[in-house]
């Protein structure tokens, strides 16, 4: 069963915590990175409920969306309800990790995870991130070594390719030194050229995991001094971004559009909202989990038939609608739960986990955590 560390490298290396807003705080929150983690509970939001859960399905690691300890901390005690939940982790050793903006823009994210619950095809972000570079790792092993060097490094964060990992390039080839005084050979003897085969490896890794890569790399390598060289590539093409574009398999009124939206996602008292006629046909829309009446201006400008989000506030999403009296191209908008549209991603997320370790069992809290209870109508 992997450890605390190796589960936060691959998480890590799907969503990487530098790619995450300035003012977020994403991460390891608690843990032991050494303890075995053999299994996970994902939800959205860390409540005390959510704790117990936890603690009574015996998880050993929490995969937040939301982070627990977003803004400072200058304390924690067992009479506020955000201590509390700390001091519950740590007395029943149980980790916590959040991904938050770092998850949201990411492939295989948040936003993605919305879009294809809505049943859109053909996604691109709504708002381009540009593309990561990343370094290739290029270093010189014994075959006998290969194996295990590659596990090493892929704990560590390199070989992350989309959904795959372990991805690495190996070459037969012929390796010469001449070990001095003073040094311990794993092979040959000081003073003497050597002609030893070796494997060629390369690995991808993101630059941000470059250090712990390069650790794992002197500690795993049989030879007391490894050669390696790391070069670093040019960023491609935007995959990642905040939101995502795309188009239904079949247009549908917007009154239609809204239920499937609605059957799509957890119920919640606050239930879907439509802005706009009812009647008027929806093909290409655009999605943003969480609050988004920040990208109001640039859902306007998509070309999108429907724009679908959480949180909208009244001026703001009112003056949106006012276009549509004067342009009846001009989208319409559908408000959903800010829960239930990130819980989406929690499905997907356990699905990739299940496949990056299959001896680990991983659960998706269907504790509902959207704040609101009930929802009431005039002589209702």
């Amino acid at each position: 069963m992997p450890s605390l560390d190796r589960v936060v490298a691959t998480l890590e290396s799907w969503y990487p915590p530098a790619t995450a807003e300035s003012w977020d705080s994403v991460g390891l929150v608690v843990g032991d990175r050494s303890r075995p983690v053999t299994r996970i509970l994902c939800t959205v939001d860390v409540t005390l409920p959510v704790v117990e859960q936890a603690i009574s399905t015996g998880a050993d690691l929490i995969v937040a969306h939301h982070p627990l300890l977003l803004r400072g901390v200058h304390q924690v005690t067992a009479d506020d309800p955000k201590g509390a939940m700390v001091l519950r982790l740590a007395e029943h050793r149980i980790g916590l990790w959040a991904g938050h903006t770092n998850a949201d823009i990411a492939p295989g994210g948040v936003g993605e995870a919305l879009a294809e619950a809505l049943g859109l095809v053909d996604l691109r972000p709504m708002v381009d991130r540009p593309a990561r570079g990343l370094d290739n790792l290029v270093t010189f092993v014994p075959p006998d070594h290969l194996e295990a060097l590659v596990a090493a490094l892929s704990a560590a964060g390199a070989g992350h390719v989309g959904t795959y990992d372990s991805c690495h390039f190996a070459a037969p080839g012929m390796g010469s030194f001449r070990p001095l005084e003073g040094s311990s050979p794993f092979i040959g003897s000081v003073g003497e050229v050597e002609h030893v085969p070796e494997m060629r490896l390369e690995m991808v890794l993101p630059r941000s995991r470059r250090a712990d890569v390069i650790t794992a790399l002197l500690g795993a390598h049989p030879y007391e001094t490894p050669a390696w060289h790391i070069v670093e590539t040019a960023p491609g093409l935007a995959t990642s971004g905040l939101g995502r574009v795309g188009v239904l398999a079949r247009e549908m009124s917007l009154a239609l559009f809204g239920q499937q939206v609605a059957d799509a996602i957890p119920a919640t008292a606050g239930g879907v909202r439509i802005g706009g006629d009812p009647q008027r046909t929806i093909r290409r829309v655009a999605v943003l989990a969480g609050a988004g009446d920040s990208l109001l201006e640039e859902a306007r400008g998509l070309g999108v038939d429907c724009y679908v989000t959480s949180d909208l506030r009244h001026h703001p999403a009112g003056e949106f609608l006012e276009r549509t009296q004067l342009d009846p191209h001009a989208p319409a908008l559908v408000d959903i739960s800010h829960w239930a549209a990130e819980w989406t991603w929690l499905p997907v997320l356990a699905e990739r986990l299940r496949g990056a370790f299959d001896d680990v069992g991983v659960e998706v809290s269907t504790l509902v955590t959207d704040p609101w209870s009930a929802t009431f109508h005039a002589g209702g």
